[in-house]
């Protein structure tokens, strides 16, 4: 499957922002997916995950209650809904593919997966 993400800029602080993801050459709603992001200088760390379904939704704790992804197989779209956004969420944003799903390493930590498909990444940028 071939990813693209867009909807990414420049924001102040305060603002929001609404990223998307979309799939082509198969179907989405095959895969669980997820929202990873990389700041300059630091290592990739995954933002949020969604299960094939919906039904299971994980947040890393620095997002929660400010950000929302929400998939439409139907449309074959991921998003990811970005609110309150702060400067330190300044980074490039990908989203991934999997076909695995399981239980977190450690309790409250993201879900286990193998990540198969990468999109590219689309830079946000949150000024003070």
């Amino acid at each position: 499957v071939q990813l693209q993400a867009s909807g990414g800029g420049l924001v102040q602080a305060g603002g929001s922002l609404r990223l998307s993801c979309t799939a082509s050459g198969r179907t989405l709603s095959n895969y669980h997916m997820g929202w990873f992001r990389q700041a300059s200088g630091k290592e990739r760390e995954i933002v949020a995950a969604i299960d094939w379904s919906g039904r299971s939704i994980y947040y890393v704790d620095s997002v929660k209650g400010r950000f929302t992804i929400s998939r439409d197989n139907a449309k074959n779209t991921l998003y990811l809904q970005m609110d309150s956004l702060k400067p330190e969420d300044t980074a490039v944003y990908s989203c991934a593919a999997s076909m695995v799903w399981g239980p977190p390493a450690t309790q409250g930590g993201p879900p286990r997966t193998d990540i198969g498909f990468w999109g590219q990444g689309t830079q946000v940028t949150v000024s003070s």
